[in-house]
């Protein structure tokens, strides 16, 4: 199962990926999380100490790499001929950072930019990263996305089982939010839940949904919880967040509706 976590910056997609991550692999999952951001912090989220995670190059910025697997050095000019096929198959293992036994994050980085404004090698090689773990990878993938729309434009979506929207309990976050979910319809994303992040007043959030969503969309409520702010200002990660918090009882309940979808799938 591919599961795409999306939405606009702020709204609290990376504490939502990282504690999904979590309960899914204390599920006795394999989970693979993928850090697609261009200012990636999807390690810390995890538990990954502050001071390692500042240290992580993401694919998308390792020149090294890039130039051993595509022929060619990011930087050497316009005109280079190099490889929009390089060898991937090795890169998670390689270079992916072990949380636990059963989760594994592999920081990938932006793929839509360069200091060239072109395609060039590293980016070729984080693209062709991430399209060969959507194409292979068995078990649960979950890609925190860069914020707003751009995953929308890169010809990936399509490739995921899942979407996550995040939006925050307001009008503007909303919006913001059905227009994300209508493009992943357009994509046949078959299976998408708006999740209401940070919510303080269930029956608001709920009213502001009907007034913003005509159609069936499924949403979640997840409220907001001074413990993610606690555990974050400690440096530690969310699995630091206690199993009896309000967050982690609703992204737990998040996590079993994503395991139905799952066993469905199988039925058919």
């Amino acid at each position: 199962m591919k599961i795409l976590v999306a939405g606009k910056g702020g709204v609290g997609k990376t504490t939502i990926s990282a504690l999904l991550a979590h309960i899914l692999a204390d599920k006795g999952y394999n989970i693979l999380a993928l850090d697609t951001d261009s200012v990636p912090n999807l390690a810390q989220s995890l538990g990954v100490p502050f001071e390692e995670a500042l240290e992580i190059v993401p694919l998308s910025r390792n020149e090294k790499l890039a130039e051993e697997r595509t022929g060619a050095r990011p930087g050497e000019g316009w005109g280079v001929l190099f490889s929009l096929t390089p060898k991937v198959d090795d890169l998670a293992e390689q270079y992916g950072i072990t949380i636990k036994p059963n989760l594994k994050l592999v920081v990938v980085g932006s793929i839509e930019q360069s200091k060239e404004g072109c395609l060039c090698p590293a980016l070729a090689l984080a693209r062709a990263f991430l399209m060969h773990v959507l194409l292979s990878e068995k078990d649960i993938v979950i890609v925190d996305s860069e914020a707003g729309a751009e995953v929308f434009g890169r010809g990936l979506a399509e490739k995921f089982d899942v979407m996550i929207c995040v939006a925050e309990p307001t009008l503007k976050s909303l919006l913001i939010a059905r227009k994300l979910i209508e493009m992943g319809k357009q994509l046949n994303i078959s299976n998408i839940f708006l999740v209401i992040n940070k919510v303080r007043n269930s029956l608001k959030a709920s009213q502001l949904y009907a007034k913003v969503f005509s159609d069936s969309t499924p949403y979640h409520l997840v409220n907001f919880d001074e413990s993610v702010i606690n555990v974050d200002n400690k440096g530690k990660g969310v699995d630091s967040i206690p199993k009896d918090s309000p967050i982690y009882e609703d992204v737990e309940a998040l996590a079993r509706r994503i395991l139905n979808v799952k066993k469905r799938s199988k039925v058919l």
